[in-house]
């Protein structure tokens, strides 16, 4: 399989946790890379130094447009901007649909119009829903958010993208991906990260419901090299791939993981349930087998990792979301 690529390439959401660490993928493939951000939810500091750097909305159309007309042409683009907090869109869903599937079509616009090679889309196994394990591809989408929702749209306007213009795309569904420079200041998603900034701030990890809520957590390592690699390996074009960790763990389970890992005990508190998918784990053969993935990192290590990264920065203020659209049944702790 190609090992690198002089390609000239536009990577979203750069500034962000999955976006930065593909943007350095990325650079050591030997990709040019141009990335962008509107640093709504990441920070400046985690874009690669070797980057051109430009700030801009995506939902701005004409933004959209200046990146092709200034720095482009693009053989690759890495569409990782999104705002990914599932259970919090259906309280933002205007929100949800114009940063997650109207900017996405505008990005899409472009790409079809300058003949991009290929259109990589990081898409979630929020489009599965519920009541399908293990998720495979094999299986029919039925998202039950307006996250899921929006990222199975852009999927679906890829195929007709291909079918009418002849646009090779690869879609990507992640899930439960943690990490170095993860925002452990947001409260509405990562469950890794806030549990993580709770314990610097000396406070109980809050957990919805019973806490036996199943998910398989992936290490960041485990899905950026994949992404960033992906437009290299033909085989992958114009198909759709579960990405990364196979073991599911509980809730509970993962506090006590992230307590041993900070040496603090385990305290737990217990909040309302909140309406979301009880168990969510996936089949990761085709990427396997498409790849040559190696095994992915087991989460003892992985959160050991991000654990010692985490402890060396000062706890973060929670972030408030300013703008809720829907307060009826909101969760505790997100007002």
């Amino acid at each position: 399989m190609p090992t690198e690529s002089s390609a000239r390439v536009l990577v979203t959401g750069a500034a962000g946790f999955i976006g930065s660490h593909v943007a350095d993928q990325c650079l050591a493939l030997g990709m040019s890379v141009v990335a962008t951000d509107d640093l709504s939810g990441g920070f400046r500091e985690n874009v690669p130094t070797a980057a051109t750097w430009v700030q801009g909305d995506l939902k701005d159309r004409g933004f959209v447009q200046s990146l092709w007309e200034i720095h482009g042409p693009f053989e690759f683009v890495f569409h990782l901007g999104a705002y990914a907090a599932e259970g919090l869109s259906h309280f933002i869903r205007a929100f949800n649909y114009q940063t997650n599937l109207v900017a996405s079509a505008y990005l899409i616009n472009e790409a079809i119009k300058a003949r991009c090679r290929c259109f990589v889309f990081t898409s979630s196994i929020a489009v599965y829903g519920k009541g399908q394990l293990p998720m495979s591809e094999s299986m029919t989408p039925t998202p039950e958010d307006p996250y899921g929702i929006s990222k199975y749209a852009v999927e679906l306007d890829l195929k007709a993208a291909h079918e009418i213009f002849g646009l090779n795309s690869i879609v990507f569904r992640p899930h439960n991906v943690y990490g170095e420079r993860q925002n452990i200041a947001d409260k509405y998603r990562n469950v890794i990260g806030i549990f993580m900034n709770q314990l610097l701030q000396g406070e109980p990890m809050t957990v919805f419901g019973d806490g036996l809520q199943t998910r398989a957590f992936s290490h960041i390592d485990d899905v950026a090299p994949m992404i960033a690699r992906s437009p290299l390996v033909p085989a992958a074009y114009n198909e759709t791939f579960n990405i990364g960790a196979d073991s599911p763990y509980t809730i509970l389970q993962l506090a006590e993981e992230i307590a041993a890992a900070f040496g603090q005990p385990v305290n737990v508190k217990h909040l309302p349930a909140r309406n979301e998918v009880v168990h969510a784990f996936c089949d990761h053969s085709k990427a396997h087998r498409v790849f040559n993935a190696p095994p992915s990192m087991d989460v003892r290590t992985g959160i050991q990792r991000m654990a010692t990264w985490v402890k060396s920065r000062c706890p973060a203020t929670p972030v408030r979301f300013t703008d809720i659209e829907i307060r009826d049944k909101l969760p505790a702790g997100w007002e």
